[in-house]
């Protein structure tokens, strides 16, 4: 096997402009990123579905010449269908389910962009936790410490960023999944607005509205590159979101002028904050000063008490749904389904549908308060979690008590869900490390349909504070080969 040395050294678009520069071959970064998974899977647990004939022959097939030609890919394991690929959603329940007859469409538009598809990543059952540990193939450990949590729930996608198999991977964030994981592994994770992303053929909306798609990825560039490449409206799709005014790779390369930045360190259920996300917190916002944007200390005035209670009516009703949608009809039994999936769907089956509705709006009117915040400020700070990445077990879907279960959940990642109820994009951005060499972050969050305006500041903040040459110690994949 072949190995490209100099791979780490380039983001998504590098490795891309060197397959058209006729620097390195497809084949060649394929290799690269298969020795990678190979030395490094065994410590972290990322991929748990190798499709490494699937890839070779996506290559041989002749690959398209978009953005991405010859890059490695890999799908999380929830949602996204991939045609005759199967999809086990990280629970026993669904391990057997057929292979997809079909890509969906954020699938199609990936392989437009010429990336190559050669596995599926780690994920919780049935995307229910913002940690990686579930019992069908175990837990996913953080490249930066193996004893801590990866996040979740696209924890398996992280750690292979975090530790370098690839640069970027496919994600999707209904509570935090995309930026927690980029929180605990020094990644980017960009929630896109609602509806920037389609989830066409299959469904119209995720988990009530506030789940979404996109990727976790090592650079900024990368992932406005991989926005520009898979968002916009499809043909039924029930809602839209505003279009972007140009590309936003374009956004990358744009300064973001003088901004009125607003931070908080205020989460909605009042969780506490570790000092050490604090500090960072502070930097940033002396940092965006530094850089011109004005910025003050401001609490948007929301119904905060309403955030958990609403989304977890929200999620456990489309638990009991999940439940009831295996391919064979059959409907899941307490035994086939961690304690937490089985626990929080007992939840739903006691919500009513007048109160389904009631959560619904409370879900818009959490939107058309930040909407109203917005009006002043262009973007709102947070910190990135409550805490570093903790510890393996401590959110155990296997708990006894859901509600104690849900509270860590809240207490560990308070300021994620917020904005999944209300829509807008929100970024989250590596820029700085704990005293014990774990990754941190800062949350930046715009007004719903302007990705345009994180990107630009995330350019101008990933200059400031560079995190690209930052890597965890793990085995090197030529001592294998």
């Amino acid at each position: 096997m072949t190995i490209f040395a100099e791979y780490e050294d380039y983001d998504g678009l590098g490795l891309a402009q060197l397959v058209r520069d006729r620097q390195v071959k497809p084949e060649e970064l394929l290799d690269a990123a298969i020795a990678r998974v190979e030395s490094r899977n065994p410590v972290v647990n990322a991929v748990t579905m190798k499709l490494y004939d699937y890839g070779r022959q996506v290559i041989a097939d002749g690959l398209p010449d978009g953005p991405f030609r010859g890059v490695p890919y890999l799908m999380k394991d929830l949602t996204s269908p991939i045609a005759g690929v199967r999809m086990t959603r990280g629970s026993t329940f669904f391990a057997d389910t057929p292979p997809s007859p079909q890509d969906s469409e954020h699938v199609r538009r990936l392989k437009r962009t010429g990336l190559v598809i050669f596995g599926r990543t780690n994920t919780c059952e049935l995307g229910l936790s913002l940690t990686c540990e579930p019992r069908l193939h175990g837990p996913t450990r953080n490249p930066w410490n193996p004893a801590r949590i990866s996040g979740g729930s696209s924890g398996g996608s992280a750690a292979a960023v975090g530790a370098r198999m690839l640069p970027m991977a496919h994600a999707s964030d209904g509570f935090g999944s995309i930026r927690v994981p980029a929180a605990c592994c020094g990644l980017v994770g960009v929630k896109p607005t609602r509806a920037r992303n389609s989830f066409a053929p299959f469904a119209g909306e995720g988990l009530g509205g506030v789940s979404t798609e996109h990727a976790l990825t090592l650079s900024v560039r990368d992932s406005a590159a991989l926005l520009d490449a898979t968002c916009g409206y499809v043909p039924g799709d029930p809602f839209t979101a505003p279009a972007p005014v140009r590309p936003y790779l374009q956004e990358v390369a744009t300064p973001p002028g003088t901004l009125r930045i607003a931070w908080t360190d205020k989460a909605p259920n009042g969780a506490s904050i570790d000092p050490e996300c604090l500090r960072l917190l502070e930097d940033t916002v002396r940092l965006c000063g530094e850089l011109g944007h004005r910025v003050e200390q401001r609490d948007p005035a929301i119904d905060r008490e309403a955030v958990v209670a609403t989304f977890l009516t929200l999620a456990s009703v489309n638990t009991v749904v999940n439940l009831a949608g295996h391919p064979a009809g059959r409907r899941a039994s307490e035994r086939e389904v961690e304690r937490i999936t089985w626990l929080t769907a007992k939840m739903g089956e006691k919500v009513s549908g007048a109160d389904y509705v009631r959560a619904v709006q409370t879900e818009h009117r959490l939107g058309r308060q930040m909407a109203a915040f917005h009006a002043d400020w262009d973007v709102l700070l947070t910190p990135g979690l409550a805490v570093p990445p903790v510890e393996l077990g401590w959110l155990d879907m296997m708990m006894e008590d859901v509600d104690q279960y849900w509270r860590r959940v809240f207490e560990f990642s308070p300021f994620t869900v917020w904005f999944n109820l209300s829509g807008q994009p929100a970024i989250m951005l590596p820029l700085g490390r704990s005293r014990t060499g774990l990754p941190l972050a800062v949350q930046c969050v715009a007004r719903f349909g302007d990705e345009a305006t994180l990107f630009r500041l995330a350019s101008q903040l990933e200059a400031a504070r560079p995190w690209f040459g930052r890597k965890p110690s793990l085995p090197d994949p030529a001592a294998s080969t």
